[in-house]
């Protein structure tokens, strides 16, 4: 029978719920035990697909095509599972199931309301999750902070699911916070209680709290949470600062957190086996060197709108020994950049990432130019191909007028154009082309040496793609199309000649990046900028 974890957060957002969630999640995995996880997203929007990487970061894509929050990337570098459709609810995708249930009439002429409609609708995707995985342990963390209103649905489902599992089945982990107060000079857990007492206003009572806090709480706070929140002593975990992030499931490790949550949820306590997890963090505490690479972005305001292609420079830093260092370079001030030498003087790499919009397109193609001139290691992604491309025909091939429909509509050659089969999508919500997608590699190719494989499948967010009648002229100057998808002849992989390592993909390779077993094109990418370094 599956077993259910809901992770919940009280006072501030920003406390690390999503960790908390992955690092049970991993030392349950750890102790043999299969996991899934979710992430409850309280917003009215059905994806993050359409929101604003400034506003919500990047949007992380399923191998099934599910455009989800941010952290389901956490999720899956961390238990390093596949997760689908199922890993990320919105209010908006509640909504519209709710609704299109009431059009249909399928509640029987009923008054359609928050409880039970809602409610149950949010419990069967619980369920679902479950079932579909036949996961031991589903792990679900709930986005916001208890108060919230748009939180409440989702948590008076949760009540429900307890009641209608049983207490041995389910489990609550609320994540609060306790400040320390300068002039007083002290930890403070009053904003944890008041928390603990938001949650029991909906009917839930926490099992274990974990107490985002600077240091360590002194015994006699964690007994002062105990008895005002009514958890046994032991189950107050600590959750400090630390420096280097896979150090956190080994702290709660320490403090006996994924056994507490076992012996309440009736499960044997496995032996358990974090060698490689420990490697990982010994290496990562040692990098000897550094090596500055630059991301050439749109966004770079908001580190977080490319968070899961940091976390693959770094995975591919941590195979090679060195540590990375971004050098954010704002594509659109790039633009009105004169001396290029200045920006780049200490970058060993420039790499361009997805985005949309023609905003700082130009600062982009310069940056590509630059990289392909100066012989220095390039990779792009997604548009950071397009871009590549659109540089090179123009300033290789002499097709001045090279561009994107995507940029005008009406240019002279569009070198990149609108997919066939997006032509006469008008919604923009969930309509890109999205998920797994084969890639047929050819060989004596870079990209064939990265993979080693005739065939692999990445994962795709794009509407416009590379357009094939330009293929032939820019074959002859130099330009290796080494990636085909071979079900629609798309190019997915490009490459140069006459270039130590320029290299482009149209997919996101960074969401299948693991700590532990960096991503191909990555691993090639920083192998190559250590190379120009020495």
């Amino acid at each position: 029978m599956t077993k259910y974890v809901f992770v919940t957060g009280g006072v501030v957002s920003g406390l690390g719920k999503g960790i908390t969630a992955s690092s049970l999640a991993l030392l349950l995995k750890s102790r043999g035990y299969k996991v899934f996880m979710q992430k409850f997203d309280p917003y009215v929007n059905v994806d993050p697909g359409t929101m604003s990487p400034f506003q919500h970061g990047e949007v992380f894509v399923t191998y099934d095509g599910c455009e989800t929050d941010l952290d389901l990337g956490h999720y899956e570098r961390f238990i390093d599972e596949e997760l689908n459709y199922t890993s990320n609810i919105t209010t908006g995708k509640i909504y519209s199931s709710v609704i299109e249930k009431e059009r249909r009439g399928d509640y029987l002429g009923g008054t359609v309301q928050i409880v039970p409609h809602v409610t149950n609708e949010i419990k069967q995707k619980i369920y679902e999750a479950g079932s579909s995985s036949g996961a031991d342990v589903v792990i679900t963390e709930i986005g916001g902070t208890v108060g919230d209103i748009e939180s409440l649905a989702f948590l008076e489902a949760l009540r429900q699911v307890r009641y209608e599992q049983g207490k041995e089945n389910v489990f609550f982990v609320h994540t609060t916070l306790v400040p320390y107060i300068y002039g007083s000079n002290e930890l403070k857990t009053k904003p944890t209680q008041h928390s603990v007492i938001e949650l029991r206003r909906v009917g839930i009572q926490p099992d274990m709290i974990v107490c985002r806090a600077p240091v360590v709480l002194e015994e006699g706070l964690k007994k002062k949470i105990s008895m005002f929140c009514d958890v046994p002593v032991d189950h107050v975990i600590d959750s400090v600062d630390v420096k280097n992030i896979y150090q956190i499931p080994v702290n709660y490790y320490q403090q006996k957190a994924d056994e507490i949550l076992l012996r309440e949820l009736n499960l044997p306590v496995q032996k358990i086996d974090l060698s490689k997890w420990l490697d990982l963090i010994d290496r990562v505490d040692h990098l000897k060197e550094e090596i500055e690479i630059a991301l050439v972005g749109k966004y770079v305001g908001l580190h977080d709108a490319y968070l899961s292609v940091m976390e693959a420079l770094k995975h591919a830093g941590y195979k090679y020994n060195v540590k990375i260092k971004i050098n954010w370079v704002d594509s659109e001030a790039l633009e009105q950049e004169k001396n290029l030498d200045k920006v780049f003087a200490h970058s060993k790499g420039i790499l361009i990432p997805g985005g949309f919009g023609n905003r700082g397109i130009e600062g982009k193609i310069r940056a590509a130019q630059y990289a392909r001139v100066h012989q220095i290691p390039f990779l792009g992604i997604c548009l950071g191909m397009q871009i590549a491309v659109i540089e090179f025909a123009r300033n290789v091939c002499g097709i001045t007028g090279a561009s994107s429909t995507e940029f005008q509509e009406l240019c002279e050659d569009p070198i990149i154009d609108l997919m066939s089969d997006q032509k006469s999508i008008i919604n923009k919500g969930g309509t890109l082309r999205l998920g797994n997608y084969a890639c047929k590699l050819q060989k004596g190719t870079l990209a064939y040496k990265d993979y080693k494989e005739d065939l692999i499948y990445e994962r795709h967010r794009h509407r416009y793609e590379f357009n094939n009648r330009y293929r032939e002229v820019l074959e002859q100057k130099g330009m290796i199309f080494s990636g085909i998808n071979p079900d629609s002849n798309l190019v997915e992989i490009i490459e140069l000649k006459s270039h130590p390592h320029f290299i482009a993909c149209q997919f996101h390779p960074e969401f299948k990046s693991r700590p532990n077993r960096s991503h191909p094109l990555f691993a090639s990418f920083i192998e190559a900028s250590i190379h120009y370094k020495k």
